[in-house]
């Protein structure tokens, strides 16, 4: 007869900690619920460089065994999170509900999406609200430009802290013990021949963000564009978040960027930090 796994102090069987070795064979502790865990590394794992992956490729990004891989992707197919063509997973609109929990409650993002407007019509560029996550900056809040060709990431994109203006305004509020932590996460390399991807030179240019007040990414990410970012801090003085505009560097110079662009983008930081 096949024994009922009994409940631990009231709770499911899968609460009581237990050991996850992954592809990498690195020991994972698992308290709670290990399979949601591991079903978010996979869904954590897409991004604008990773629109679709195999059973292989969500092992490797998720650092889990393929069967456990296979199982999570299979899981959400069911849900309607993931489509699958037999062999690549896709995500699907239902996707989208994750993010909006956070941007939906979230009172930065509902102070800043009409000062981000004013400032794209005054600009006539995209501007942009991002915050720290583990070594990269995340936009959740933006103002597109309509244009033809579009600059940038989308709301929810991800850029490396390191090589990116909203990154390393971010950085300017960390000790240098911090910054090296978030350094760490993301591997630095050349996206282009003027990217910053050594600690020492990225160290230097965030603490000249600390000094300047502003960071400026010239054609590091991609060649063709730049960027600028100011910091936007809370009560305490810590910095909160940081407000960035990005342009095509053939059509908005960076002599233009700090003489038109820099006091709308230090204007949006100072209201944004009077409503923290």
């Amino acid at each position: 007869m096949t024994s009922v796994k009994e409940p631990v102090n009231g709770q499911e069987g899968d609460s009581s900690p237990e050991e996850d070795i992954g592809s990498s064979g690195k020991v994972r502790a698992k308290e709670g619920m290990a399979g949601l865990a591991k079903g978010l590394a996979i869904i954590e794992a897409f991004g604008a460089s990773t629109t679709r992956m195999t059973v292989s490729d969500a092992a490797h990004l998720a650092d889990l065994s393929r069967p456990a891989a296979r199982r999570c992707l299979l899981t959400l197919v069911d849900l309607g999170y993931l489509a699958h063509d037999g062999k690549f997973f896709t995500p699907l609109p239902r996707m989208l509900r994750l993010g909006s929990a956070y941007l939906s409650t979230s009172s930065l993002t509902q102070i800043a999406q009409p000062l981000l407007a004013n400032a794209r019509d005054e600009l006539q560029e995209s501007v942009s609200l991002a915050v720290m996550d583990e070594g990269y900056s995340v936009f959740i809040a933006r103002a597109e430009a309509v244009r033809i060709v579009s600059t940038g990431v989308k709301l929810g994109g991800r850029l490396p802290v390191y090589c990116s203006a909203t990154g390393r305004v971010l950085l300017s509020g960390l000790t240098e013990e911090e910054i090296h932590r978030h350094l760490a996460c993301v591997p630095m390399k050349r996206l282009t021949d003027r990217t910053l991807a050594n600690s020492h030179a990225v160290l230097q240019a965030v603490k000249r963000v600390a000094e300047d007040g502003y960071a400026i990414s010239n054609e590091e990410l991609e060649i063709g564009m730049s960027a600028m970012a100011v910091p936007v801090r809370n009560r305490s003085g810590g910095i909160e978040a940081a407000v960035s505009v990005s342009v095509f560097s053939g059509r908005v110079s960076v002599a233009t960027l700090k003489e038109k662009f820099l006091p709308v983008l230090k204007a949006i930081a100072v209201r944004l930090q009077r409503a923290l």
